[in-house]
């Protein structure tokens, strides 16, 4: 339908500028297709994605030269997603769990349709970690051994028979395997904000830290010939850099750093190219630099494009874009180093939604109570205007440790384009604006983090075609966690909440979190509190289950009944508790989804039962949900 909207940007006294938004349906959002994956098969003429077009995730294959697109899976019941091609066959490996429990299993699909399960046994957690150097066997980790911790494996490619080349009794993971295989990078978990690095010699079993102090380590991986270990950290600094240790001497070289977090960095096959991944205010930074000069690579530029991730072929002839906006769905493009061609691959945007009547996200900062920066992602509604004051929603991240960043999301489109502005706000605690912001809220959650969702409402109130006193709070795991804290412990801010897959009860979700979190676990406990301790006391009045008969406004709750992480029994009380007091709350429960939504029928269910709540609840008021 068309909505006639009066976007009044005064011209002169007499005139106005009239704006027509269409409005879509939550089927029409979700009719966008998700890609993901881009591995090059093996003489890199096609490349093997994961795509939900058929409704959940399958496996297909894309022609490079002519762009057909081939499915290979069939599903209708699991997602399936791509990991690669086996080397000198057609056989595909695709990884998959069962009704979103997490257990997911390497399964290779052979030449004539038939599949095997690679890593088979209940309750087991296997994934792939890459392939031998001479591509005969892969790598892989799995806690069939104990469910607590990864151990590493090595399959062969013939027979497919395994055997274990790192037991894990330490809690410890595995994080690179050198090309000659006798060598492990491996990390600890200390805090959530501090690791351990080491590496491991698997011939003379010897042990050399290179954490010598104390912050953050994650492994880039080795050179080609194994003389160098790479890593990034933020010892010394806010943001994180990256190293080059010499395995032989021990010396350390800061080879790139910026005013940013280096989130990842990688080289090419045979060591042309290396990639850096920056993560800028929210938004991705992609630099791709000749490995011998250090001089930056150009590549063509694409309009309005935000470069995700990109993947080198091992030629190092191709190199797969993956490309997004904030308004837009990520394609998938790929770029010829040699004729310097540029083809789009995927069209993922569903025709019939006009980027014109979508919005384009806004970094923005606002000061929280104390006087802390705080910043967000706004999306602001195209009708939104003085003369026509829209509702608008807080949107709190998942976690904690998160953070809202520049990208398309459907659901947040399909609400701004019905009228809702949003704020994404980075709370105090969010990763990505340095160590100290990251580990503000550390023993604090539910107190200092909450008033900056609360300082997140002050400053949409203070914008003057946001209506006021029409202002929700929406998450999803951490942030239901937080969209149910501020329903209990501030009821009189926010005029709605929509808790998706949310914690409500501190105590059982951290001593339920699943087994093979077991490495993390006291990371987890160091930042939020250890339940078994007298922490339980500050859990237990951090947790909104114990706090419902506080709830003044109305609840929608979206859960998933195979979460391992947020158990059905959170949502299941709270709800219950709430209704006592004959508050509304909507219950939306998924028997075939875990901690977050793989299929996309469930999307379009409760993501359009979202729309109807708030248009109730918000936006005005019709007949009330019954208790």
């Amino acid at each position: 339908m068309l909505l006639s909207i009066i976007a009044c940007k005064q011209i002169d006294e007499k005139e106005t500028k009239v704006k027509s938004i269409k409005a879509y349906s939550i089927e029409q959002f979700y009719k966008n297709k998700s890609v993901n994956g881009g591995a090059f098969n093996n003489d890199e003429s096609k490349i093997l994605i994961s795509s939900n077009e058929t409704g959940i995730y399958n496996v297909f294959e894309i022609d490079i030269a002519s762009g057909e697109k081939k499915q290979v899976t069939f599903s209708d019941k699991e997602s399936f997603f791509a990991i690669d091609e086996v080397s000198g066959t057609n056989q595909i490996l695709y990884s998959a769990d069962k009704g979103g429990d997490e257990n997911n299993h390497i399964y290779l699909l052979k030449e004539d349709g038939s599949t095997k399960d690679l890593t088979p046994g209940e309750n087991v957690k296997a994934g792939f970690s890459g392939w031998t150097e001479d591509k005969k066997a892969m790598f892989y980790y799995s806690n069939k051994r104990d469910t607590k911790y990864f151990d590493i494996y090595k399959m062969d490619l013939e027979n497919w028979m395994s055997e274990m080349i790192f037991e894990n009794k330490e809690g410890l993971n595995v994080n690179a395997i050198s090309h000659d295989e006798n060598t492990l990078g491996i990390s600890k978990s200390i805090t959530t904000s501090e690791d351990k690095l080491f590496l491991f010699n698997r011939k003379n079993k010897k042990t050399t830290e290179i954490s010598d102090k104390p912050g953050s380590y994650s492994s880039s991986g080795f050179s080609k010939n194994d003389q160098y270990f790479y890593y990034t950290t933020n010892v010394d600094k806010e943001f994180s850099y990256l190293v080059q240790y010499d395995i032989a001497s021990g010396g350390k070289k800061v080879i790139f750093e910026t005013n940013w977090d280096v989130m990842y960095s990688y080289l090419s096959e045979n060591e042309k190219y290396r990639i850096i991944g920056i993560n800028e205010d929210g938004k991705n930074n992609l630099i791709i630099q000749d490995n011998k000069t250090g001089k930056k690579i150009d590549f063509p530029d694409i309009p309005d494009g935000d470069i995700k991730g990109v993947g080198i072929s091992e030629s190092e002839k191709l190199m797969r874009l993956t490309v997004g906006t904030s308004k837009a769905t990520n394609n998938i493009y790929m770029y010829n180093f040699e004729t310097k061609e540029l083809k789009q691959l995927t069209n993922t945007l569903n025709p019939e939604l006009d980027l014109n009547n979508l919005v384009s996200a806004e970094v923005i900062r606002f000061k929280s109570f104390d006087g802390v920066e705080i910043p967000g992602i706004y999306y602001k509604p195209l009708m939104a205007d003085p003369d026509n004051k829209v509702p608008a929603l807080v949107w709190v991240h998942g976690g904690p440790g998160g953070q809202s960043r520049v990208g398309y999301i459907s659901l947040i489109q399909f609400l701004v384009n019905h009228g809702y502005a949003i704020l994404a706000v980075n709370n105090r605690g969010s990763s990505g604006y340095g160590k100290t912001f990251y580990k503000m809220d550390d023993l604090n959650h539910g107190d200092k983090d909450l008033k900056d969702c609360i300082w997140g409402k002050k400053w949409l109130q203070e914008q003057d075609y946001i209506d006021q006193d029409k202002i929700g709070i929406m998450g999803g795991s951490y942030g239901g966690y937080m969209t149910m804290a501020a329903m209990t412990f501030a009821p009189d801010e926010f005029n709605v909440g929509i808790n998706i897959f949310g914690v409500t009860n501190w105590l059982r979700t951290l001593k339920s979190i699943p087994p093979h979190w077991e490495s993390f676990r006291n990371a987890l406990y160091k930042e939020l509190g250890d339940p078994n301790t007298k922490d339980s006391v500050r859990l237990y009045n951090i947790s909104p289950l114990f706090h419902a008969e506080n709830v003044k406004n109305p609840i929608m709750v979206l859960q998933g009944a195979n979460d391992p992480r947020v158990l059905q029994v959170e949502s299941d009380e709270i709800v219950a508790e709430i209704r006592k007091n004959n508050i509304p709350v909507e219950y939306v429960l998924f028997p075939d989804e875990g901690h977050g939504f793989r299929k996309k029928e469930n999307e379009i269910k409760g993501y359009g039962q979202v729309l109807t709540f708030l248009d109730q609840y918000l936006k005005g008021s019709s007949e009330p949900i019954k208790p």
